[in-house]
């Protein structure tokens, strides 16, 4: 017995070493606790990850609702006082609003405090908190999940689970901070990718913020009188158009150089279908569908 005791002990040493370590963090602190920022709140909650998550906004009776759906477990409307012990603040919030939350989440969270967020863009908020060397504890993050509805009572503590979050560091950014970062994520259960705030951005403009463009203008193209018709082709194509437009004009006008080339690749193909339907031409109509066919069944569930 004693010597399978000790097997098992070597065995728990050599394993221990492939096995990812849990986070463990005191107190968490989101600013914004709508949809995205409720659903980390519950995961956090729930999975017993964090002891304390302060929900920080301007809204009373939206912190309320949010520690009534266990998406935070304290709240203010406070920044200061909210960051004020966090080791992590997490920064929900629209993308034109992060850099200037990161700024003074800075100037009163703890000085080992780390600093991320859930925007959909990160260039320029990582190029103007370079400007802020006392930002270097901010790694920018981007959870590739949501929904069109917006509000913490849609929150869902399983949100990112087996859902990419892609992580973005800049040159400044230490390298034990992008791996706790990455670490916070994963404990969620989400898969995470690290990316350059660039590379991001290319990215994202041809997979999210295009795709969400064009929902949008083909569903304000859409003539009124033709809506009662509408059935699950339309209301598939354009359902991320639902999105709240404030926050999706922050989004593409931040990415502005990235959505405009995307939207150019698009155009080319747009205009090689209308020329080949104009024409007639059905091998290339067919050719057309079946490029997108191809690119679309590649990722069916």
């Amino acid at each position: 017995m004693d010597e399978f005791d000790g097997f098992g002990f070597e065995l728990f040493l050599v394993l221990e070493r492939f096995l990812p370590v849990a986070p463990s963090w005191n107190t968490i602190a989101i600013v914004g606790v709508g949809m995205i920022g409720g659903s980390i709140g519950r995961g956090l909650l729930a999975r017993g990850i964090v002891d304390r998550v302060i929900g920080i906004g301007r809204n009373s009776s939206r912190l309320e609702l949010a520690k009534q759906v266990s998406a935070v477990s304290e709240t203010t409307t406070d920044l200061a006082a909210g960051v004020a012990e966090a080791e992590l603040t997490i920064i929900c919030t629209p993308v034109g609003t992060i850099a200037d939350f990161a700024r003074q989440i800075a100037k009163n969270c703890p000085t080992h405090g780390l600093i991320t967020d859930a925007g959909s863009t990160k260039r320029k908020i990582v190029e103007s908190l370079q400007q802020t060397p006392s930002v270097s504890q901010f790694v920018g993050s981007h959870p590739l999940a949501g929904s069109e509805k917006a509000g913490v009572e849609h929150a869902d503590g399983d949100l990112l689970v087996d859902r990419l979050v892609i992580v973005t560091p800049s040159e400044l950014t230490a390298a034990g901070n992008t791996e706790k970062i990455s670490r916070f994520w994963t404990s969620l259960e989400a898969n995470v990718r690290e990316m350059s705030p660039a590379n991001h951005d290319q990215a994202v403009a041809a997979i999210s913020h295009v795709p969400h463009a064009v929902a949008s203008m083909l569903a304000a193209a859409t003539p009124n009188s033709f809506l009662s018709l509408a059935s699950t082709g339309w209301l598939d194509t354009t359902r991320v158009a639902s999105g709240d437009a404030e926050l999706w004009r922050q989004i593409l006008t931040q990415n502005q150089t990235c959505v405009l080339n995307s939207l150019r690749d698009f155009e080319k193909v747009l205009t090689s279908f209308l020329n080949a339907l104009e024409q007639g031409d059905q091998e290339a109509i067919l050719k057309l569908l079946t490029a997108g066919k191809q690119r679309r069944d590649a990722l069916a569930d």
